[in-house]
């Protein structure tokens, strides 16, 4: 009976558009159908595809199939899945219901996962998916549009937006990592861990593939990285790359021991084989899917041509007669300008009938994206039903991150906003803790030690202000 009460109240009102059916599009669509807002979601694939996408399918994961961290008390992620799980996120209860494997990370079945998502925005009587790429916006009286295209916005969309923003969007290179079929790695040389043994979700620490290497094999695989043929783009090649996701021949090309102190450092990691032997170091695979079969290589995003990745990453001990499912990739990615654009609501400052969300705003990773495409479509939900609303604090992880796409990166007078760049969630953007840290014993804490208590202390205020939001908001 409430059900169609309030189906017959989302009747009444005028939908909202969202544009784009990736994390962040399928996110806001769900908040605002929860809250009683119908909604048009506008997704253009299959009919048109793009650079990354393999499929039609909702939610399609392009590059790792990790949402990272899990741990909410001492991790800037995981206390975001803390925050969205709070808030009936879709996006996070399709990947806690397809976890896989992960160590201290919540990684998923990238198939499952995305037909989770699939079934349950096509089956929600109050979104409506059209299937076509959508070129222009012209927001009528009443339109309340979310834009939620994301890094891979087509050109004449990307135009449109330019038009609305009166500034040219920004882009770099994003690089997709290598997919490995487990039964081609060679366990006489490889073995499970998860480094210091740690147990995460749907894990039992031994959830990564490890492939070991000696000092002249890692200073070999450098040298191999930095003078193999890598695809070029010159239209592109000005463009940066965004520190997170760096092509692991860019990394090796800052410096010989870059690598060992990044994606493949050894630290907490025992040779099963060698026990008496430290790996000089380490490359790590990642559960990909639910039976095990395939693994990612972790921190491998790469712009070698595909002939060059399967020569060097035969290379590696282990993953001599490797075969790979998916070799690496690169794709453009577009972000705003978004400190200059959008308004605190997220919402254009030139037309606040259309807001953006995910990627596109400037916010880097899967959670984030969808994070912040769970909070406009709450947003535009208020709007819509004529509510006001108040944005999570700064104090959240949330808030700390839609304060920084919004004007709060910049810290000093002459940076201005053109030094706005893509961001993870950090504690970094969080407003810091004032009270002197100490331990138990009364004596102020120093070293490691008040780096762990200040995490802590930034997660407990986070989770107590988000519970007072919570009881106001929308």
């Amino acid at each position: 009976m409430e059900s169609n009460q309030t189906n017959r109240a989302a009747s009444a009102l005028a939908p909202v558009h969202v544009v784009g059916g990736g994390l962040a599009g399928c996110e806001a669509a769900w908040q605002l159908a929860k809250a009683g807002v119908p909604v048009i979601l506008h997704e253009m694939r299959p009919l048109r595809a793009t650079a990354a996408h393999q499929s039609g399918a909702l939610a399609e994961l392009v590059c790792s199939n990790s949402f990272r961290s899990d741990e909410a008390s001492t991790n800037a992620v995981g206390l975001m899945h803390f925050e969205m799980r709070r808030m009936n996120s879709l996006i996070m209860a399709c990947a806690d219901a397809n976890q896989v494997p992960a160590g201290g990370a919540l990684a998923v079945d990238r198939d499952g996962f995305s037909a989770a998502v699939t079934k349950a925005i096509t089956t929600e009587p109050n979104i409506q998916v059209v299937r076509g790429e959508v070129s222009k916006i012209i927001p009528g009286h009443s339109d309340i549009h979310i834009i939620a295209t994301g890094p891979l916005t087509t050109p004449d969309l990307a135009e449109v937006i330019a038009g609305f923003t009166g500034e040219s969007a920004l882009s770099f290179f994003d690089a997709i990592a290598p997919i490995v079929h487990r039964d081609s790695v060679d366990m006489d040389k490889a073995w499970f861990q998860s480094r210091y043994d740690k147990v995460g979700p749907g894990g039992d620490g031994s959830d990564y593939l490890n492939c070991p290497l000696d000092r002249d094999r890692y200073f070999a695989f450098v040298e191999a990285l930095i003078a193999g043929e890598k695809t070029s783009f010159k239209d592109w090649e000005h463009v940066p790359y965004f520190d997170g996701c760096l092509p692991i021949e860019v990394m090796a090309e800052r410096g010989v021991e870059t690598l060992r102190h990044g994606p493949m450092k050894p630290m907490g990691l025992t040779n099963a084989h060698e026990r008496d032997k430290k790996p000089y170091a380490v490359v790590q695979l990642r559960q990909d899917n639910k039976l095990g079969t395939l693994f990612n290589m972790v921190g491998f995003q790469t712009k070698l041509r595909h002939g060059e990745q399967v020569r060097i990453f035969r290379a590696i001990p282990g993953l001599e007669n490797a075969e790979f499912a998916r070799l690496g990739g690169l794709h453009r990615n577009t972000y705003l300008n978004s400190p200059a654009v959008l308004d605190p609501l997220l919402r254009l400052k030139s037309d606040p009938r259309v807001r953006f969300a995910g990627q596109i705003t400037g916010c880097e990773g899967y959670v984030e994206s969808s994070a912040i495409g769970l909070i406009a479509g709450r947003i535009a939900a208020a709007e819509r039903l004529e509510k006001p609303f108040t944005p999570p604090p700064a104090t959240t992880a949330i808030g700390a991150l839609m304060n920084h796409i919004t004007g709060g990166h910049i810290t000093t007078i002459d940076a201005g906003p053109k030094s706005f760049q893509p961001m993870n969630v950090n504690f970094g953007l969080f407003p810091p803790i004032e009270a002197a840290l100490k331990s138990a014993d009364g004596k102020r804490l120093r070293g490691p030690e008040k780096a762990v208590a200040r995490k802590k202390a930034l997660t407990a205020r986070a989770m107590a202000d988000l519970e007072r939001w919570l009881a106001t908001a929308l």
